[in-house]
């Protein structure tokens, strides 16, 4: 009997000093981001994704290998930039042209000559297994992308945002109903849209068309803004606290809810940031025992709720968001940028 208790404490006491472990890494991430924010260490949204992604594995992601795979499609990209110069004269051109070398490396075959041997790149593809990450977070992330070659609307974009920057140009994440895309402002075009799931630059119409974009939202700046990378890392933060829910279900909405705050701090009208703090406040809602305290947090909990729906925001059904998203294909006549969709890829 003694020696079957011993084996559950010590059993415990490894399960516990595992589970801290894992926070550890969380809170770790967290800092690292909340230092990019406060301008404390040096912004990088490679180094941001990277903490990410390395919490939820427990710390299992080699940093090393991490960039040295992404370093293969930065070469790809260079290459290109010395051998491909589009017809655009405009003074952004470098720019411009760094831009078309990520987009083709991401969704476009590129024949490659290696010792007089041609082979012919592949470009990324979609994934449309757990597209939302309900299974396994991994398949968001950028490593996952990286590993297998197949993407989503998630790590698609963090990845063209990673190659942009690793290039010294900007690249701004937008967000749509459940989507991550890329926008772009340039000389001759204005601002434009680039989608990586369908490798095409589509007009809003096509964003307007999944029926929740509300006009509200695109006012206060929930859907279709140009993020900046402070906004970007404000977004990161929400994966992040969405990671940490996945990997610690049983939690009391602390951790979440700081994430969600820092968030907002920095993208005030941030719809997923909104929701991360009425979930989190809702764990805490349920959990107090006091009925004052209770009555006036479910108060409160009703303002929040108001409020992210007096911004627009609605919530887009799972199955309606991939009809949405394969009509990108099935009407790419109706919804692309024909003349910037010829022009990149000349």
């Amino acid at each position: 009997m003694r020696i079957y208790l011993t084996t559950i404490l010590l059993f415990l006491f490894c399960f516990c000093a595992v589970a801290q472990k894992q926070g550890e890494r969380f809170a770790q991430s967290y800092a690292l981001l909340d230092a990019m924010l406060n301008n404390e260490v040096e912004y990088s949204f490679k180094d941001a994704v990277f903490s990410v992604e390395n919490a939820y594995l427990d710390g299992k992601l080699d940093k090393t290998e991490f960039e040295k795979e992404i370093s293969v499609y930065v070469n790809l990209c260079n290459s290109l930039l010395k051998n491909r110069l589009l017809e655009y004269g405009e003074k952004d051109r470098e720019t411009v042209n760094k831009w078309a070398a990520v987009f083709t490396v991401m969704t476009d075959s590129i024949p490659l000559y290696i010792q007089d041997e041609q082979y012919v790149y592949t470009p990324f593809s979609y994934d449309f297994k757990d597209v939302f990450g309900h299974h396994d977070k991994e398949n968001l992330f950028v490593s996952k992308l990286l590993k297998t070659r197949k993407g989503n609307c998630r790590s698609l974009p963090y990845l063209y945002k990673i190659l942009a920057e690793e290039l010294e140009v900007n690249a701004n994440l937008a967000l749509a109903p459940n989507h991550v895309y890329i926008k772009h402002n340039s000389e001759r075009h204005g601002w434009f849209n680039t989608e990586l799931t369908s490798g095409i630059f589509p007009i809003d119409a096509w964003i307007m068309a999944s029926g929740f974009v509300h006009v509200d939202a695109i006012t206060n700046g929930v859907y279709m803004k140009a993020l900046d990378n402070k906004e970007s890392i404000a977004v990161l933060l929400v994966d992040l606290a969405e990671n940490f829910n996945a990997k610690f279900s049983d939690n009391d909405g602390s951790f979440a809810l700081q994430c969600a705050e820092r968030a907002i701090k920095e993208y005030p009208n941030f719809a997923k940031a909104l929701i991360l703090k009425a979930e989190a406040n809702k764990v805490q809602w349920q959990n107090e025992t006091d009925e004052k305290k209770k009555k006036q947090m479910l108060t409160d909990l009703e303002n929040q709720l108001a409020h992210i729906h007096n911004l627009g925001y609605r919530q887009m059904p799972e199955e309606m968001y991939l009809n949405w998203l394969v009509s990108l294909k099935t009407e790419r006549e109706k919804y692309e940028n024909k003349n910037l969709n010829n022009f990149i890829k000349n």
